[in-house]
């Protein structure tokens, strides 16, 4: 017997929510009847925010990934720890998460109380404000669907092991993104985010006098450049040393004459899995971009929190 084509929608539509439970309550205009302002308000607090403090797109791009990886896109970075509770801020890969990130979550939060009360979730937050950075300095727009919660859990022993460190071997890497579902296409996409933004001499000073994948003039210019770091730790290097204020591929393309700064970078570009993506990128910054923005979109919807499972914070920096 046949089944009826209205039952047969209705189970449809109730396994498709099964698959998706998460993404089925996102929407691209979920404030647009509860927070009209929304858009305008993040757009206002990210341009304010760029133009004051330049370097503030590479620290929120930076801020979201360190909040997507570990467990999901929920806003678990910005909790603050407490005397009974590490949270993943205070992880040490966590520590030199920069301030200004920090503040313009801060600052539109605050913007965004005043004008709809507890109704936007500071993970809508930076994961919009960090799109609109990026297409702020050059990058490609790509689209955010926007209804996740924040999450109350934060614990700096989640963030071990699921973020990856300039000092892992690419295959750890490679396995890393794979374990989360990404592919090396998509991981080497992401890792363009490095276009953009800086690094403490710290994370690659052991490598300047035995790494033979270094151009030469580059070396002996970072050794000079990171020549006080025990006495100046906060000392750093463009990770772009070319066009280090855009966002374009010319990261990709500093690879392939020995001008990745961190030993990451070496291994993407030597990486047998990982190279020809480098490459592809290297020559076609418009594919580059494609690619970026869909692993964005795809990193977005990472392991995030709706319904009763997150909730909506009054202060980011802490849970209600």
């Amino acid at each position: 017997m046949a089944m009826p084509k209205e039952r047969f929608f209705l189970i449809l539509i109730s396994f498709s929510s099964l698959i998706y439970p998460s993404q089925s309550r996102l929407s691209y205009n979920y404030y647009s009847k509860s927070c009209p302002n929304f858009n305008k308000i993040i757009q206002e607090t990210v341009t304010s925010k760029q133009i004051t403090s330049p370097s503030t797109a590479a620290g929120t791009l930076r801020l979201f990934f360190h909040d997507c990886l570990p467990n999901g896109c929920d806003a678990s970075i910005l909790i603050s720890s407490t005397p009974f509770n590490s949270a993943e801020r205070d992880a040490d890969i966590n520590l030199s998460l920069p301030g200004d990130a920090f503040d313009l979550v801060t600052r539109a939060k605050t913007a965004l109380e005043l004008s709809c009360p507890n109704t936007v979730s500071c993970a809508d937050i930076l994961a919009t404000a960090t799109r609109d950075l990026v297409t702020m300095v050059g990058g490609p727009y790509y689209n955010v669907l926007l209804g996740r919660k924040d999450y109350r859990i934060s614990k700096s022993s989640y963030v071990e092991g699921n973020l990856p460190r300039p000092t892992m071997p690419m295959s750890k890497i490679i396995s890393l993104f794979a374990a989360k579902g990404f592919s090396v296409q998509e991981m080497v996409a992401l890792s363009g985010a490095h276009t953009i933004g800086f690094s403490h001499c710290k994370e690659f000073k052991s490598y300047l006098y035995n790494d033979t994948h270094y151009n030469q003039r580059f070396v002996q210019a970072l050794r000079n450049a990171c020549a006080d770091y025990p006495k100046n730790p906060t000392l750093s290097v463009f990770n772009d040393i070319m066009t280090p204020n855009n966002f374009d591929n010319k990261y990709f393309d500093n690879l392939g004459k020995g001008l990745g700064l961190l030993e990451s970078d070496h291994g993407l570009y030597n990486n047998p899995m990982a190279n020809p993506f480098v490459e592809i990128y290297a020559k076609d910054e418009k594919k580059f971009f494609q690619d970026f923005a869909r692993a964005m979109e795809k990193l977005s919807v990472y392991g995030i929190k709706t319904g009763r499972r997150g909730e909506i914070r009054r202060r980011c920096d802490a849970i209600n």
